[in-house]
């Protein structure tokens, strides 16, 4: 894949590294963005990480209502009032919570999931893969890569983001982080949907 000046460019604004580093980056990754952005976090080249470290206390409670039928409040936390009054900041409480109304995500990430959720699907998963008879060195293999795409359609966070597939919400929180320079956190999420009962 080739790398483009504009992904170099999307890569440093993100992150906050020299050109330099974005295009080797890129380029070690054959041009696997998603790739080549998780191996400058782990070199520790991303400044949006280093700000996750910060403790987010401020920010807004948005709300959205999609046709009087889908109802989202969602907690959107930065650092400063002064962050929480930008429009960048509103914009982005606006999105997350819209995309909440599309995508319907049970959990806010991976970190939010109860111990006891997953080993319920894992055991699950494993019953149905030794059911198929699937070989005892892989089987574990195979469920931890059923658990991981089961989970990742159900977190906020790993779900490509409505406005752009290209992305997770993850990343569009991290681009913001980058341009406004504080923390960013979804704190707390509530989806309420015409004619659905709390135990549907």
């Amino acid at each position: 894949m080739a790398v483009t000046i504009e992904e170099i460019k999307r890569l440093k604004n993100l992150t906050g590294a020299g050109l330099t580093d974005a295009k080797r980056a890129l380029e070690e990754a054959k041009g696997d963005f998603d790739a080549a952005l998780d191996a400058m976090r782990k070199k520790g080249l991303t400044k949006a990480d280093k700000r996750g470290e910060r403790e987010a206390k401020d920010g807004l409670v948005v709300t959205y209502n999609h046709d009087s039928r889908i109802g989202v409040v969602v907690e959107i936390n930065c650092e400063t009032s002064f962050v929480a009054k930008t429009e960048e900041f509103k914009a982005l409480g606006q999105d997350v919570a819209m995309h909440i109304v599309a995508s319907n995500p049970e959990y806010i990430s991976m970190d939010h999931i109860p111990n006891e959720v997953k080993e319920a699907k894992a055991a699950e998963f494993k019953a149905k893969v030794v059911e198929e008879g699937k070989p005892a060195d892989i089987a574990d293999k195979i469920v931890e890569g059923m658990l991981n795409k089961y989970f990742a359609e159900r977190s906020l966070m790993d779900q490509p983001f409505v406005k752009d597939q290209d992305k997770k919400v993850s990343m569009v929180i991290k681009e913001v982080i980058a341009k406004l320079g504080e923390n960013i956190v979804v704190g707390k999420m509530a989806r309420i949907e015409l004619g659905q009962r709390l135990e549907d």
